[in-house]
């Protein structure tokens, strides 16, 4: 006679489940804060490692890479060693790599440590959420992940403030540092109230070609995106090796993944229409976010003058209207069309974006503040929304594959958005350089003049060219970066119509539900 299913354990109650949420929040909040803490000190760590500070962006990017892998895997794991165990062995891991990042002793060691570190998050999030909306009852499922959603929204708030205090007043290390007594609180008390609520593991076959193409194919990708700038892109043959490896490696990666019987990773969710155009829309809006939220603070602290603290008390107010809204947005959205909220939040990035764009040399902070704070309104009404649309029409038991395939998309795209906004910065700085350098020749008589005023004060004619020189720099960076901020909001809006081609369904799994796939 076959055995019936295990019996899902009860929710907890009282005292358990109030720590059991503060458990599970602390080791969600670690993890999403080292997405964003390294942002502002991407300068101090490039200045001390001695590289420049777009090979730093391989900090975050490396992390990010390596974590997209890792979250399609979360699901093969749980069920091969226990929700448990791995969410406990994952934040372990995690805070062990985050010592060897704070003591990497040159920009290699620290790469190497981050993609370690990125790794081992990767089942962290999703976790979190099955195992806390396994603690409440049914009915305060909303409140469950209202709160969870909480920790997701104050993290990139905290970390930018943090992370830039930190670099100024101690060492680019403690960052990462942080993370350990955070981590061991975290694991220590999540033992002490789940370990008795381990879910059935059972030996399950796992996708190693499929899992083998997706790395290669993956970091292939991403090496292009990163190295192209230094090796003159298509005239290296490092980096044409790397593009033809790419793109042979998910040409098989595609055709492995739609035959094999237990995928890594489950393409075939993308012949749904409101799947695969949800998926879409997030990634890319996700990529021009997070590549604008990388290129901010660079640009503030390597040409306007800006300490990393002062770029992080830019950054961080990105959150505050976003943790008030989010509620409100969480309870409405099934009874409000989730495609309005989505082209809400596309109308206030591109809003954002195209206010950003209209930066100079002499912006106050003020000025440059004032977008950043909008900006939560947009981030309010983005993930929750976007993540009903996307999971709306699934049975419950395609919702852990489909968060997995959609978190590792927006991941990627992530990562991918930090390397372009990069590159196409240092390469339209370079082009405005070439540009406003033709001015500065002797039938000018503003540069004539300028030159004659440095010469004035003391300065040999070198040291006055070198001072316009870097006075051209400084303009060139601020209008590559206006040329960005301008492209990211006109793709903001070209993404709307991606938005309504959706059908109009209802998540099967309810607003709260769905938006646990959300980050």
């Amino acid at each position: 006679m076959a055995s019936s299913p295990p019996l899902a354990p009860p929710p907890l109650e009282g005292a358990a489940r109030v720590w059991g949420t503060i458990a599970l929040s602390a080791a969600t909040f670690m993890n999403v804060l080292d997405t964003s803490i390294a942002n502002v000190s991407l300068p101090a760590i490039a200045g001390d490692l001695g590289v420049s500070p777009n090979q730093g962006t391989w900090v975050i990017t490396s992390f990010a890479v390596a974590n997209a892998i890792a979250v399609p895997l979360t699901g093969w794991l749980s069920q091969r060693f226990g929700q448990v165990r791995l969410f406990v062995g994952s934040v372990i891991l995690f805070v062990i790599a985050s010592l060897l990042c704070g003591i990497a002793p040159n920009m290699t060691t620290l790469i190497a440590f981050r993609a370690l570190q990125g790794f081992v998050a990767g089942p962290m999030i999703p976790l979190s959420q099955s195992l806390l909306l396994a603690s409440y009852p049914r009915a305060l499922a909303g409140l469950a992940m209202a709160m969870w959603g909480m920790t997701t929204l104050v993290a990139p708030v905290t970390g930018p403030l943090l992370g830039g205090w930190i670099t100024d007043n101690i060492s680019w290390g403690w960052i990462f540092f942080i993370n350990i007594p955070v981590g061991i609180i975290a694991a220590m008390s999540a033992w002490a109230i789940y370990r008795k609520r381990e879910s059935v593991t059972r030996k399950v076959p796992i996708d190693s070609v499929g899992l083998a193409l997706l790395v290669v194919w993956i970091a292939a990708l991403q090496m292009v995106l990163d190295l192209g700038k230094e090796n003159d892109w298509f005239h290296s043959g490092l980096i044409v090796g790397l593009a033809i490896v790419a793109v042979v490696g998910f040409a098989f990666f595609l055709i492995w993944e739609l035959t094999d019987e237990h995928p890594v990773v489950e393409l075939r969710l993308f012949a749904r229409r409101n799947f695969w155009a949800g998926t879409i829309a997030t990634s890319i809006a996700y990529g021009l976010f997070f590549g604008n939220v990388v290129l901010l603070p660079l640009w503030l602290q390597q040409f306007m003058g800006y300490t990393a603290t002062d770029a992080g008390m830019i950054m961080a107010p990105v959150g505050l209207l976003a943790i008030v809204l989010s509620p409100v947005v969480g309870k409405s959205v099934s009874k409000v069309d989730p495609r309005r909220f989505a082209t809400a939040a596309f109308i206030i990035f591109g809003l954002v974006l195209w206010m950003r764009s209209h930066f100079n040399t002499q912006a106050d902070f003020k000025t440059i503040l004032i977008p950043t704070i909008i900006q939560g309104v947009a981030m309010a009404f983005f993930f929750i929304p976007l993540m009903t649309i996307t999971m709306s029409g699934l049975t419950p038991d395609k919702m852990p594959a489909a968060s997995g395939l959609t978190n590792f998309v927006r991941i990627t795209a992530g990562a991918m958005g930090t390397s372009i906004s990069t590159t196409l910065w240092e390469s339209r700085a370079a082009l405005h350089h070439s540009q406003l350098a033709e001015a500065v020749n002797p039938g000018n008589p503003t540069a004539q003049s300028t030159i004659a005023a440095l010469r004035a004060s003391g300065l040999s004619m070198e040291q006055a060219l070198s001072q316009i020189n870097r006075l051209v720099d400084q303009q060139a960076f601020m209008l590559a970066a206006n040329d960005i901020f301008w492209l990211s909001a006109v793709l903001f809006l070209a993404l709307i119509p991606l938005v309504w081609l959706t059908h109009p369904q209802k998540s099967g799994a309810g607003g709260a539900e769905a938006a646990a796939g959300a980050h």
